[in-house]
């Protein structure tokens, strides 16, 4: 792998893995990366891509969707399945800017999806967006609800002492539910407290999100603690948890 640290040798800063075949494009983006101060390895496949993340996961990828030998599709919905990189913040860039591609790309397993022609400062900010929810804030104290134990300190969940494992967007939409119990929140309330007011996100990736939180909670066949309210948002159902 190759990699270039622009900092110093202190403390390593974020690694962001460039999964694009178009040369010109790959070459912008480190430059850019770099000169915001990130490290920056890259792949020209997706066989390559899966290659280099064995060898060392880097913190964020930017994975093109039409790739070589394998889809980017198909790399993140591999890269989902192991719980090493089951985590790994990871932005899909591709020219299919319909949305139905949009949501397959997030249900696959995506965290974010920006169309081919993109603003770079857009995407810089939502970079340095995934990477704070990828590493938030050490907080401390136990959240409980129903028979849900949220530990902030350790960022871990259990359900009926059951591990239940969330990404860090997943995380942060929980805590936010539990903290709030019994209360109603829009779409764009959501984003505002989850996402961060800074970051553009479409609405509909809260409901992917609040998909994959439920799909996590309920795998045992558990009730539905997220109560969806119709033209209204989503709340944390009292009622399950009595």
């Amino acid at each position: 792998m190759t990699v270039r640290d622009p900092g110093s040798m202190g403390h390593a800063k974020p690694m962001i893995l460039i999964v694009e075949d178009e040369v010109s494009l790959v070459t912008l983006l480190r430059y850019n990366l770099e000169k915001e101060g990130y490290r920056v390895a890259e792949a020209g496949d997706g066989e390559e891509a899966l290659t280099l993340v064995a060898e060392r996961k880097p913190d964020l990828m930017l994975l093109d969707w039409m790739l070589p030998s394998l889809s980017g599709i198909e790399v993140c919905r591999q890269l989902r399945r192991k719980p090493a990189t089951r985590d790994m913040p990871i932005i899909m860039l591709t020219a299919r800017g319909e949305e139905g591609d949009k949501i397959r790309g997030l249900n696959t397993g995506a965290d974010d999806y920006l169309t081919k022609p993109f603003s770079l400062p857009e995407l810089m900010a939502r970079v340095r967006a995934l990477l704070r929810r990828a590493q938030p804030v050490p907080q401390k104290g136990m959240l409980s609800w129903g028979d849900i134990v949220m530990d902030l300190a350790a960022h871990r969940v259990t359900r009926a002492d059951r591990p239940i494992h969330l990404g860090p967007t997943e995380f942060r939409l929980l805590q936010f539910f539990m903290q709030h119990p019994g209360m109603v929140f829009s779409r764009e309330e959501l984003l505002d407290a989850v996402w961060g007011p800074d970051i553009y996100v479409e609405p509909r990736t809260v409901d992917v999100h609040i998909r994959r939180l439920r799909k996590a909670l309920n795998c045992d066949n558990e009730s539905d603690i997220i109560r969806t309210v119709r033209a209204a948002g989503y709340a944390l159902d009292a009622e399950s948890a009595a």
